[in-house]
């Protein structure tokens, strides 16, 4: 890798993913601690004055974007600020942005999969904030890779995997939405996808745009609640017996989370020749790791 690499968020468990498979294959990322109030206009400035990378991975935000159950509406404010004044700098560098997205800028109201052509319409606060994000990205740096993921499935504290199987525990029965589809999409296959798209930008290629990547084999929701907890069982006693079927008009994230959230891959594959990882291969990987922490 020629390119100096600049790591935003490499505490995150997907900065943690990209920078154990990246040293793998001997590639390292510059991935500096953040200051104590996470990073804003101002440090950000300082930072790369200091740093000069010629490409920045941003997962400075990466828990509240993709993880977290709620996020203060101010707290977005401040990141669509912070991420503006970044696209800016890398703009005035000449430096790579690769800024990554999701599912939830989309509304799931058609029943095929979401292409990059596709007019984004979020549904909720979080889907709205990306969305706004991505906008300031394009407006000020031309060379810039947004990446739009399926269900990001990790081992954070709090996320959505732990919120889960802590309700497994003490509960007799989960109750999951048998109607709403998506991409699952395991951490360490979405670090897997940077990787791959890094170094084919440190060959020169001008591959600017945006791009849609989700683990192959989508699926509902209820199916894979029910495979998180068929790995879970051989891991860790659990109360609950199984998941029950729920329509997606009766969840109470209805308003956040759209109905339908396939991705489709095409433009990802033949742009950068990443093909989908099946979510179900490294799940048992996943959910072990989960359990050696908690």
């Amino acid at each position: 890798m020629h390119m100096r690499l600049l790591l935003l968020g490499g505490g995150s468990s997907l900065g943690q993913s990209l920078i154990g498979q990246g040293a793998e294959e001997g590639i390292n990322f510059l991935a500096p601690r953040p200051p104590e109030g996470g990073w804003d206009a101002a440090s950000l400035t300082q930072l790369l004055d200091d740093t000069r990378p010629d490409a920045v991975i941003n997962l400075a935000y990466y828990f509240d974007w993709f993880q977290s159950e709620t996020v203060d509406d101010q707290r977005f404010v401040a990141q669509r600020r912070a991420v503006e004044r970044l696209a800016g700098l890398c703009d005035h560098l000449d430096a790579i942005l690769l800024q990554p997205s999701s599912y939830r800028i989309f509304d799931g109201a058609r029943a095929t999969a979401y292409s990059e052509k596709d007019e984004p319409l979020p549904l909720g606060r979080r889907g709205k904030a990306l969305l706004q994000i991505e906008q300031s990205v394009r407006s000020v740096c031309p060379r810039h890779v947004l990446v739009r993921f399926g269900w990001l499935l990790d081992d954070s504290p709090a996320g959505s995997l732990d919120r889960f199987l802590r309700r497994a525990v003490d509960a007799n029965e989960l109750r999951l939405a048998d109607d709403r589809r998506g991409n699952p999409t395991l951490v360490d296959d979405a670090a897997r996808v940077i990787l791959a798209v890094l170094k084919q930008l440190d060959c020169q290629a001008p591959l600017w745009g945006t791009y849609h990547y989700g683990g192959q084999e989508a699926t509902t929701s209820l199916v894979l609640g029910e495979s998180v907890l068929a790995e879970a069982r051989t891991l860790c006693a659990l109360k609950v017996q199984g998941v029950a079927a729920q329509a997606h008009a009766e969840r109470p994230d209805t308003e956040d989370e759209p109905q339908y959230a396939v991705l489709s891959c095409k433009k990802i594959l033949h742009t950068f020749g990443v093909k989908p990882r099946a979510w179900r291969s490294g799940l048992h990987s996943l959910v072990e790791r989960y359990y050696r922490h908690v």
